[in-house]
């Protein structure tokens, strides 16, 4: 897919969650690339204001905590004020917990359900009326092949991910005659700070070094054996948006390297 195939986003506004690195700033950048209005939303300050400047600072940005409804409320508020509408919203805001099942605390868990499943269902629940009232929408929420297969102590990212599959779909269904689509990309491991954390993390569990983590654990069911980029989902994020992506709707792309062809 080549960038200058795809749809002008100059009049569209996108709002992009866990914007400030990975994924979520490939995102952002190529939508800005592509002329939407983007809002950057994360909870690291910081890094977000670094990922804007990147990005010539032609993005605004808004520090929320996505555990809180309050915080996502309040980051609404702030996102309608500026920009009135959203035209396309990227779910991907995540975090990644590596623990055994019976270790694993319920604090912990509650917060990856309410950043990855909780949120997602708000920020839809906010976007859809305009998008349906504009006659035009795109939804895409970042899952994970664990959207599809299970590993061993990732107990409550591997549940966020099913049941995003399920709201999409949903999602999907409801708005299918009103102009907006809702899909999902399920990559699996990508190159960013995230999975080196958990690459960290299965090191410390197996007791083996992080290059064999990667090729003896990570890698090992996809049959191209290489870490897929954060710019190629950023990619199929813009061509999703396009005109020619109009009728994916309720989809579930998967990007793994071959993992599940059997």
């Amino acid at each position: 897919m080549q960038s200058n195939s795809h749809k002008d986003l100059t009049d569209k506004v996108a709002l992009v969650t866990g914007a400030a690195s990975g994924i979520g700033c490939a995102i952002a950048s190529k939508l800005a690339h592509s002329g939407a209005e983007v809002c950057l939303v994360d909870i690291q300050e910081s890094l977000l204001q670094q990922a804007s400047l990147l990005m010539n600072g032609q993005v605004s940005t808004v520090v929320a905590d996505l555990s809180s409804p309050e915080s996502i409320a309040t980051m609404q508020e702030v996102i309608a004020r500026k920009f009135g509408r959203v035209d396309i919203l990227v779910n991907n805001a995540g975090l990644q917990h590596v623990e055994p099942l019976e270790s694993f605390s319920l604090e912990k868990w509650d917060e990856m359900m309410h950043v990855m499943l909780r949120a997602a269902f708000l920020n839809m629940q906010s976007v859809i009326p305009a998008m349906i009232k504009n006659g035009w929408g795109r939804i895409i929420n970042i899952a994970s092949i664990h959207s599809l297969v299970a590993s061993p102590f990732k107990s409550a990212y591997v549940t966020a991910k099913h049941g995003l599959i399920g709201l999409t779909k949903t999602a999907a269904l409801e708005v299918a005659l009103k102009g907006v689509t809702v899909n999902a990309i399920s990559p699996s491991y990508v190159r960013t700070p995230l999975v080196e954390k958990q690459i960290e993390k299965l090191s410390e569990i197996h007791q083996i070094p992080h290059d064999q983590v990667i090729k003896e654990i990570m890698l090992l069911p996809m049959p191209q054996k290489e870490l897929i980029e954060p710019e190629e989902i950023a990619e199929m994020v813009i061509f999703l948006c396009s005109d020619p992506a109009r009728h994916i709707n309720g989809h579930n792309l998967v990007v793994d390297g071959g993992w599940t062809i059997t």
